[in-house]
């Protein structure tokens, strides 16, 4: 079959569209996620409670689609990162899963019975559905960063050294779950205050400043963190782009400041790094002067920025090997074939238009705020 787009191109295309499939779930799906963390600090009545759980309510089960279509691409146009991830990580993606299953329970139960206890419960249970996967896709993240232990030998088997889930949560790991977690509640501060009224939405812009400068302040400690004392990865000698997806074919280097190289060798992508933090310093000032709409833009431009950064960053690896550098998996040895990553090119052209329309529409309809005066008139019918 003659195939219109060669092989570095569309390795390159599906580098960005994993990138804009990430970018996509940490914005639509992180203000959910930052709301749940929030809902017993900016919301302290059951009323109140209610405000925030209907303002998100209807809008988080369709943003879990940017999720199932991060992880779908990952699977299909990078099966050999799936396939580590999801080995290495095991514990910690089962983590992130059995929290984000609490999330439609509590939504679902919570308002079934009218006693406090029941529905404190499902409240700490909707906490942990929020603050749980926001700081664990930081953790990974940063052990990304550092690279992961796992080998390949020579049947193409994935071996995992790691010794569990405590390895992960080391300190520069925590430091960019920290960052995460910060970016992601400020997110969702910024939202409750857009969608709501009174209190609530007077805490919510407290924590819609407060959340963002701790982002710029983590952010900027984990980027000096990373010119000062965490090595990156290189790629040793010539390597074809467009050749066979075979990680042992290459040599990789470890070298200090390594992960600041590509901002020396193209200057533009200096951009993300300040995305981010711009972004943030005008968040936490937009909620101050109560700008709350254009407020979430700048958040999610913030959002942009820094999961930019670490892929800028990092290319052309997607998950270094700590104990076989060689064996490191990047966009040039890691992919599908030509013919899969075309086909899946055509689907997505197809049917994520379709996805943005439809996201878009559902946020026309559901525009407004919630109010106490609604959660009164509707207590049967709402969350």
């Amino acid at each position: 079959m003659n195939i219109p787009v060669d092989y570095e191109t569309l390795r390159l295309i599906w580098w960005l569209f994993l990138g804009i499939l990430l970018i996509g779930f940490a914005i639509m799906d992180g203000f959910d996620l930052g709301a749940a963390t929030l809902l017993r600090t900016v919301a302290r009545t059951d009323n109140e409670r209610r405000q925030v759980l209907n303002a998100i309510g209807p809008v988080w089960e369709g943003n879990q689609v940017w999720l199932i279509l991060g992880g779908g691409a990952i699977f299909a146009a990078w099966p050999a990162v799936y396939a580590t991830a999801f080995s290495g990580f095991y514990i910690a993606m089962f983590l992130v899963l059995a929290t984000l299953i609490l999330r439609p329970v509590g939504f679902e139960y919570r308002n079934k019975i009218a006693d406090p206890r029941w529905r404190a419960s499902w409240d700490w249970a909707l906490f942990a559905g929020g603050l749980v996967p926001s700081l664990v896709f930081g953790v990974a993240i940063g052990n990304l960063l550092q690279g992961v232990p796992f080998r390949i030998d020579n049947d193409m088997r994935v071996l995992y050294e790691g010794s569990g889930l405590f390895e992960l949560l080391n300190p520069f790991g925590l430091l960019c779950g920290l960052v995460s977690l910060a970016m992601l509640t400020g997110h969702g501060a910024v939202f409750v205050a857009l969608k709501t009224e009174g209190p609530v939405a007077d805490r919510a812009r407290v924590a819609g400043a407060l959340f963002p400068g701790l982002h710029v302040l983590l952010f900027t400690l984990a980027g000096l963190w990373i010119a000062k004392g965490l090595p990156g990865y290189a790629l040793v000698g010539a390597v074809a782009h467009d050749g066979p997806s075979n990680p042992l074919v290459k040599e990789v280097a470890i070298v200090p400041g390594q992960w600041l190289k590509n901002y020396e060798a193209w200057p533009l992508l200096k951009a993300a790094p300040i995305a981010g933090l711009a972004g943030s310093v005008l968040t936490a000032v937009l909620v101050v002067v109560k700008r709350p709409g254009f407020a979430f833009v700048t958040s999610a431009i913030a959002i942009f920025g820094t999961i930019s950064t670490v892929g800028v960053s990092m290319f052309p690896f997607l998950m270094p090997s700590s104990i076989a550098p060689g064996a490191s998996l990047t966009v040039w040895d890691s992919s599908s074939s030509q013919l899969t990553l075309f086909v899946m090119l055509c689907a997505t052209l197809l049917f994520l238009p379709i996805v943005l329309a439809y996201t878009a529409f559902v946020f026309r309809v559901l525009r407004g705020k919630m109010t106490a005066e609604a959660i009164e008139a509707n207590s049967t019918h709402l969350y």
